[in-house]
């Protein structure tokens, strides 16, 4: 008697249903799925150097955010800096120094600066003459040991101090005459020495002191007794 199995069309009925099979890249039938981690050690060089590359770029970012914070900080010290008084580019360029900014930084705020008219050597020059020479009587020498303590650029401080007016020796006996009021009580040799030490001192050329103390003194009435030498 023979037998006959039945057919078992349930099974590739049931595949026929499903969609085919794609594998990923690199995966085949059998093959394990890797971790994260496991795929990372497989390509260390490549994940490194994207995690060098990363690392140095936001280095990058941060060192230029702090420069130019750092040049904010800088440009603000020295605007009130100038808001007290005018600076010379020299004084201006020592007060960047001080605030830790780099040369080339410091450099850019000083041209920054003349361009916006917040740095003027010419108009500081003025304000010099007019404080020393018109205020307190300085005379070209003083008003020039000023400018050079305040560091002004050669060029404009010899511009300037030649547009000073020719009248140091009237201005010295001018202020030689006012002078002599004090020293009344002095005898010549001390009222000499007296008036010149402090015409020296406010800056007067020599040939103008002295005209300026005989002068002074020959306005006492009687002439002077002072003998020059």
């Amino acid at each position: 008697m023979v037998h006959f199995e039945p057919k078992n069309d349930a099974a590739p009925q049931a595949d026929a249903g499903l969609a085919p099979v794609t594998y990923l890249p690199g995966a085949a039938p059998g093959m394990k799925r890797r971790s994260p981690l496991q795929a990372a050690a497989s390509e260390p060089d490549a994940e490194i150097d994207d995690v060098d590359a990363d690392a140095d770029a936001d280095a990058e970012t941060d060192a230029d955010a702090d420069a130019l914070d750092q040049r904010e900080r800088a440009e603000k010290v020295l605007l009130h800096r100038l808001r007290g008084r005018s600076l010379s580019t020299v004084e201006a360029l020592l007060v960047l120094n001080g605030t830790g900014v780099d040369s080339g930084e410091a450099s850019e705020v000083i041209e920054k600066f003349i361009q916006l008219q917040y740095l003027d050597e010419a108009k500081l020059a003025d304000q010099i003459i007019h404080s020393h020479n018109v205020r307190k009587g300085l005379g070209r020498t003083g008003v020039e040991a000023e400018m050079r303590r305040r560091k002004l650029d050669p060029s404009v401080m010899m511009d300037k101090l030649e547009e000073l007016p020719d009248d140091e020796a009237e201005r010295a006996i001018d202020l030689a005459t006012k002078r002599m009021g004090q020293m009344e009580r002095f005898d010549d040799q001390t009222i000499d020495r007296r008036l010149t030490g402090f015409l020296m001192r406010k800056g007067y050329s020599s040939a103008a002191v002295r005209l300026a103390v005989k002068a002074a003194m020959d306005s006492r009435g009687g002439g002077s007794r002072v003998r020059f030498r």
